[in-house]
């Protein structure tokens, strides 16, 4: 090369030097998105080649107060037990003695937490905890499958945590010949899961949130805003929900409509509405379809395919994909339910799919603080699994040398010294280790620990969402942060060998 093309290369490069400080200025203006607000993605998703995004209205679109909705749920199925002669009437509501990703055992009355294969790490009889030994003597030969739903129940939304409380209570009772008519866990199991339908059916419940909606709907005025952006990026709305429409309509109204331009409500979002939709029935099965002819919820036969710009009863899935005339990759769902909303969406009709994880903005916040614990758990484990390797190398010479083969590898008593070294040090660490993590099984809640995780590894919660969700966050406004223009990249796989490469 001579010294002109250089210089000129030189001079070239420069330039785009100077343009990429430039536009790294650029982007430094515009703060990142807090941990707790992030969109956080499996598998790659360009929101851009999105046309229609569908969702759910309980829990997603309406978040509700959990301690405030799920403790009139608790009070509404403790009374209808109590109207029977059940013993219930001193039970209270704990909102910490379950969480979203347990498994109830209908077999053995426990409360379980597992990790991505299935293995148990924590688990309760009723509302006691299982010693180690205890556990191991339960579930030393046994994996959770959750399609055996013979047995296992996962409570995989926050409409479960009423359900699984007063389960867990009632398991006490039942261990103490409190209940006299109940003869096993599994008959305890569908006596509460009757009890509470029967409540949600009758509409007590929701009743109840319609008159009085301020106590129990958590407003979001960044939600509205996120709706109209997407909107206004061109895609299609679709609101899909097994609500009936006049729960629908009152709530959509009660939470969205103050934050909206004047002139619009929230039916102005949307180019589709469904409600009573019976998912999951309604992404597998051809649901007869209704047309809501009314504001009082009229039901009027529908002859031809669904038409945009109106609300309708029931129907199905593939119907509505015909109307928006997308192919399934072109639609991403949100919604809070791992089988009803994501599973199935995605697994029958290819449907890109977002869950609604509103605990994980708790999560997040209580491992912010926890960071310096964990950095130092972290090097106590490196110098544990260091030492280890060396106490084990120490262990292989005396072995060898007793049964005089092998290398020579020194005097027994150097031998020995040094491994009595490392033992007293080992047995330091360990110390050190299992008060830290102690400390770590409580984060986020007291009896069970980090929603996510199980012990070291992740939960089976995390595999679900894995599997089945292409995105997870805390609430549907935080895709206004993200923007309608985002691409998602998911992180690289992390391999077991990827920390020595």
């Amino acid at each position: 090369m001579n010294v002109t093309n250089f210089q000129e290369l030189a001079a070239a490069a420069a330039v785009d030097l100077s343009r990429g400080d430039a536009a790294a200025q650029l982007a430094a203006a515009f703060s990142p998105v807090a941990p707790e607000r992030r969109l956080y993605c499996n598998r790659t998703l360009n929101l851009r080649a999105i046309k229609a995004i569908g969702f759910d209205m309980d829990y997603t679109l309406v978040h509700y107060r959990v301690r405030a909705w799920e403790g009139r749920a608790y009070a509404h199925l403790r009374q209808r037990l109590l109207a029977q002669g059940w013993p219930v009437a001193e039970l209270q509501f704990e909102p910490d003695r379950v969480m979203r990703g347990l498994v109830i055992d209908k077999q053995l009355g426990n409360i379980v937490k597992a990790n991505r294969f299935g293995y148990i790490k924590t688990s309760m009889h009723g509302t006691r905890p299982l010693s180690f030994d205890e556990q191991r003597l339960a579930y030393a030969d046994t994996l959770i499958d959750l399609v055996d739903t013979s047995r296992w129940v996962f409570l995989n939304t926050l409409f479960e945590l009423s359900e699984g409380c007063m389960y867990a209570q009632l398991v006490d009772l039942l261990d103490h010949k409190q209940l006299s008519e109940i003869f096993s866990y599994e008959a305890l199991y569908k006596k509460v899961r009757f009890t509470l339908d029967r409540a949600h059916v009758e509409g007590e419940l929701k009743a109840e949130i319609l008159a009085n909606p301020e106590m129990y709907v958590d407003l979001d005025p960044d939600l509205p805003l996120a709706l109209l952006d997407q909107r206004e990026a061109g895609k299609e709305l679709l609101l899909i929900t097994n609500s009936e429409w006049s729960y629908t309509d009152a709530m959509m109204h009660y939470a969205f409509d103050r934050y909206l331009p004047a002139g619009q409500t929230w039916r102005d979002l949307f180019a589709l509405v469904v409600v009573s939709s019976r998912k999951p029935s309604f992404f597998q099965s051809n649901n007869v379809m209704f047309e809501v002819a009314s504001p009082e919820g009229l039901l009027r036969p529908l002859d031809n395919p669904p038409e945009l710009g109106k609300v309708y009863f029931g129907g199905t899935a593939e119907k509505v994909q015909q109307a928006l005339g997308l192919a399934g990759d072109e639609v991403l769902y949100v919604g809070d339910h791992m089988l009803s909303d994501v599973h199935q969406s995605k697994k029958l009709l290819k449907w890109r799919t977002a869950l609604i994880l509103r605990e994980i903005e708790d999560e997040l916040l209580a491992l912010t603080p926890w960071k310096h614990a964990q950095r130092r758990l972290d090097d106590l484990t490196e110098e544990k699994e260091t030492l280890e390797f060396a106490f084990s190398q120490l262990r292989l010479q005396r072995q060898r040398h007793r049964s005089g083969y092998g290398p020579d590898s020194g005097a027994p008593k150097d031998l020995q010294e040094r491994i009595n070294l490392l033992r007293e040090r080992l047995v330091q660490l360990d110390g050190e280790i299992a008060i830290l993590v102690a400390a770590a099984g409580q984060l986020h809640n007291q009896h069970w620990g980090l929603m996510m995780r199980a012990g070291n590894d992740k939960s089976l919660l995390a595999r679900q969402i894995e599997g089945h969700a292409d995105v997870y966050t805390g609430r549907v406004s935080n895709f206004s942060l993200e923007t309608p223009f985002v691409f998602l990249r998911s992180l690289r796989g992390s391999l077991p060998h990827d920390h020595t490469t």
